[in-house]
Order: C-alpha cells, then sequence, then structure tokens
C-alpha cells in the first residue's frame, strides 16, 4: 500500500480504462427517505432544465484535512469552542490527565500526524463522546489555529455565510469523501491507497458524467494531479476537462469558467494543507483562488464553496449525526482488525464558507450539510437525477443565498492578505503540551 501522496506521483501513469458496471440493487425503503436514486429534483420538469439562472458558475474549492474547530473553533462565530470566564473547556483525556485544546505553536504540522484514517476515526468519535481524538491521534490532535495564523480564511468565515453544521461524508480519509463530492457514495473504499484508486466507478457513474449527458459544462483545474483522479475513469473518460491551474486564473479573468469548476491545489508539493504542510501556504494557493473568482467579470452569477475533504485527524466537538446510506454497497473492511461501521454516519465538522454576491450578509448556516450538497445544488440547477439515496436527500445550500433581493456583495468586499509562509519548517509543528496540561487555555 502506498501513501496517499506516493499514490498522486504516479497516478498518470496507471493504466487501462474500468469499465462502469451494471445497476446496482437499491433498497430505497431501507433507508426511510423521500427521494430516491434517479429521481428529478423537479419531476414534472425535463432533465437538463435550467432552474436556477441566478447562478452561472459553480467553483469548488476542496482543501485538505482540517476541522471545524481546528481551523475556527476561536472565530466567535458559529458553534465553535466552548467558552467559560474567557477560557476553553474542550478537552480529551491524556493518560490520566485531560489535555484541553491549545494554540498550535507555529502552523507548520507533522507528518502523518494526526491520523483521519477509517479507525483512528472511528476511535476519536468512541461512541458518540468526542473523546478519542489523542487516543486515535496523540496529543497534537487538540491543536486549533487562530486569527494571526490564518487571517484570510477568519475574514472569509466573517464575511460571508459560514456553514458550522457542514460535515465530511464518512468518517474516514480523503479518497472516500472526495468520490462522495463526484458520485454521492464512497462505493466500498475506506482509503487512501492504490487498492482503492483503482475501485471501479459505482454504477450510477458520477456527476461529470451526468454533465456530459446533458452538455454542461465543466473543468478540473488542477496543480500536480487531478483530483478528479480519485475516480480514474473519469480523467481517462473526460482529457479534455483537465486544465492546469493557470488556467483556471486566465478563465476568470476573461469570464469564461465553465458552470463548474473543480479548483486543486498542489497535493504533492505541499499546497493542499494536509500534515506536514506549512497551512498558510495552503491559506495563499486559496486566497488567490477565491479572489480571482470575485474580481473577474462572471463574478455576478458565482457560487465559489471552501471547504475540506474531511477533519485531517483535528479534534471537533460537535457529534457526527446519522447519515443517509449511499447505496448497498458496504464499506470494504474486516472486523477486526478494523473497526466496524457502515456508511450511515457523517465524518467529522469541516470548515465550509459559502462566497457569491448573493450570499446572504451576517448569516450563520446551522443546516446540516455534507459534500453531497454540492451534488443537490448542482442537480437542482440542472434538474439532474440522483445517483445515490445520499445526494437525492441531501440540502442543497440554497439556504445560505437570497435569490431575490439585490446582491448583497455585488462589490467584491476586501480581505486581509494571508500571513506570510515560511516561518517554520513542514514536520516541525514546535513543542506540544505535556500530558499534565490540566489547566484550559485563554481562546
Amino acid at each position: 500500500m502506498l501513501s496517499r501522496r506516493s499514490f498522486l506521483r504516479t497516478t498518470a501513469a496507471l493504466g487501462a480504462g474500468v469499465a462502469l458496471g451494471g445497476t446496482s440493487r437499491l433498497a430505497g425503503a431501507a433507508f426511510g427517505r423521500q427521494r430516491k436514486p434517479d429521481s428529478l429534483p423537479y419531476p414534472t420538469l425535463p432533465e437538463g432544465t435550467d432552474t436556477l439562472p441566478e447562478i452561472e458558475h459553480v467553483i469548488v474549492l476542496m482543501m485538505e484535512n482540517h476541522s471545524f474547530d481546528n481551523y475556527l473553533g476561536v472565530l466567535g462565530r458559529g458553534n465553535g469552542f466552548r467558552l467559560r470566564n474567557g477560557r476553553l473547556t474542550n478537552w480529551n483525556p491524556y493518560g490520566p490527565d485531560r489535555l484541553y485544546a491549545f494554540h498550535m505553536p507555529n502552523t507548520c504540522q507533522f507528518p502523518a500526524e494526526p491520523n483521519q484514517s477509517w479507525n483512528a476515526s472511528h476511535i476519536a468519535y468512541a461512541g458518540g463522546r468526542m473523546d478519542g481524538f489523542v487516543e486515535a491521534s496523540g496529543p497534537v490532535a487538540m491543536g486549533y489555529w487562530t486569527e494571526d495564523d490564518i487571517p484570510f480564511y477568519h475574514a472569509l468565515a466573517r464575511t460571508f455565510p459560514l456553514a458550522d453544521r457542514w460535515f465530511g461524508s464518512c468518517l474516514a480519509q480523503t479518497y472516500p469523501n472526495r468520490r462522495f463530492l463526484m458520485a454521492g457514495t464512497a462505493n466500498g473504499i475506506i482509503s487512501s491507497s492504490t487498492e482503492a484508486i483503482l475501485v471501479p466507478p459505482p454504477p450510477n457513474g458520477t456527476i461529470f458524467d451526468r454533465f456530459a449527458a446533458h452538455g454542461v459544462s465543466w473543468k478540473n483545474y488542477y496543480v500536480d494531479v487531478p483530483s478528479a483522479a480519485i475516480i480514474l475513469e473519469t480523467v481517462q473518460k473526460y482529457p479534455g476537462n483537465l486544465a492546469p491551474v493557470a488556467t483556471y486564473f486566465a478563465d476568470a479573468a476573461a469570464g469564461t469558467l465553465p458552470f463548474f469548476s473543480l479548483v486543486d491545489p498542489a497535493f504533492v508539493r505541499g499546497q493542499s494543507e494536509e500534515n506536514p504542510d506549512d497551512i498558510r501556504v495552503g491559506e495563499t494557493f486559496a486566497a488567490s483562488v477565491i479572489r480571482a473568482a470575485m474580481q473577474g467579470p462572471a463574478w455576478p452569477t458565482t457560487l465559489l464553496i471552501w471547504c475540506y475533504d474531511e477533519h485531517g485527524g483535528y479534534y471537533d466537538h460537535v457529534r457526527p449525526p446519522r447519515a443517509v446510506r449511499p447505496d448497498d454497497t458496504p464499506p470494504m473492511i474486516h472486523v477486526p482488525p478494523d473497526r466496524p461501521g457502515l456508511y450511515d454516519r457523517y465524518g467529522f465538522r469541516v470548515p465550509a464558507v459559502l462566497v457569491s454576491p448573493r450570499a446572504r450578509p451576517d448569516y450563520v448556516s446551522h443546516v446540516l450539510h455534507d459534500h453531497t450538497s454540492i451534488l443537490a445544488l448542482v442537480e437542482k440547477k440542472w434538474n439532474l437525477p440522483a445517483m445515490t439515496f445520499r445526494d437525492a436527500n441531501a440540502d442543497d445550500l440554497l439556504d445560505s443565498l437570497d435569490l431575490v433581493g439585490p446582491p448583497a456583495f455585488l462589490d467584491p468586499p476586501t480581505l486581509p492578505d494571508p500571513a506570510p509562509a515560511g516561518s517554520c519548517t513542514p514536520g516541525d509543528p514546535g513543542v506540544i503540551p505535556p500530558p499534565d496540561a490540566v489547566v484550559p487555555g485563554r481562546a
């Protein structure tokens, strides 16, 4: 098994195409939901009908591996850390003691710590107690960053609608969560391994197949490897829809972005914010992508979604709720050594902000979202059939937008520059508090 980064270096060399499977047996009654796969948001309208003309461009900027509390817990907006007399009260057991959430010494991270694997995520969940993060990943899991560390992100989350109940789609790693973004299901995978990448697409295909069937334009802009390669057949079927990130900036400046843009950071070269990256490098990249959208001529009809694939092993205090199982494909686990589970619970919360001229000012969305909410939005826009039970029943994000009144952010707001990177060494986050750190730290 290769590491995710090692695999990404060799993705382009992987071999022949993977055929789509047949139609899956989908027992809808087992999930107790109204809508089923292949149903339309508007059954009386033809497929491909544009029902949201106010939104002509959707941009998804999905970064890597941070929880809501880890980035925005001390934002002071949304459901962040608990405070008592100005001090944080969130903690996890650390041996016989308590380790309270603490401010990270710098903006760099350990290599491979904390851990967001299937087992580590289920250990951290701890049956809903949310007190297994240190056990799963060590004390660094309780670290967080502040506005001084990531000023652009904090300003973004104070200006535009913040979604404080946006959960990862499952308690697992990058690849299964990004498969939910693209197909509404992980289709059995639980890891970011070569074996996982070679698992065929789910029977109902991907959102890119839906786009192709109805002539909806899309591109995956990337730096070193397109994330669409997580479902390998996608890059084999649609090579013309892949473009270097320089093309994104040119298209944004010219007002020629497609309807759907998936913009990826450099996964291999330390820009994605995955450990051991300096998170300021990723923030700088993200700021450039977001500013390009806001400053381009297509801004009046654009919605950009900034979010993260999963929590990266970092602590979050909100218990992930139960989720509708997307299909009848179980996770590829062996119990033991794997922890038991299904795709019937969301992953931990991740940062998410909706950036648009039509965003509601001073708004925090407490609506339950996950990555399939993006699918629900674009399916509603074009009246496309759902792929799985999960996207069929996901919320469509429209609570954060005002599509009737004058756009509140038609003139893009001024946001602060990201803090400069380079003051720390990736892999060296500084000194982590010892196990006897039992005094709550100040926010």
